[in-house]
């Protein structure tokens, strides 16, 4: 039985969430409610929007999926950048996973609006 976890691009984008989890238990326990939780929330977004979307049977039902875990992704790329920034771990391991999981992720978009014309 094929299944989202078939997917590639999910594999990835979970793979990318397991990583944020391991980087974020080392982030000072003041972030626990700012920094810490926003960036588990916009990271766990991207797998299950994609999980949501391969769900739905329009395409555009599931390019609107898409669309918000890529605006989820960029908004976990954000965060990246900002605990980099803040000297409170390096997070450039994580920025190429999340650079990986934004190109398969616009390669889809790309095939399935395609596919509506």
């Amino acid at each position: 039985m094929k299944g989202f976890k078939n997917l590639v691009l999910w594999r990835k984008a979970h793979e990318l969430v397991l990583e944020v989890y391991k980087m974020t238990s080392n982030l000072p326990n003041s972030e626990k409610f700012g920094l810490i939780n926003q960036i588990q929330r916009s990271s766990v977004s991207v797998p299950a929007n994609i999980v949501e979307g391969y769900g739905r049977r329009s395409i555009k039902e599931k390019l609107h999926f898409l669309y918000i875990a890529n605006g989820s992704l960029e908004e976990t790329r954000y965060f990246l950048i900002l605990i980099q920034d803040l000297n409170f771990s390096i997070t450039e391991r994580l920025q190429e996973q999340l650079s990986e999981v934004s190109k398969i992720l616009n390669t889809y978009i790309k095939k399935l609006k395609g596919s509506l014309d």
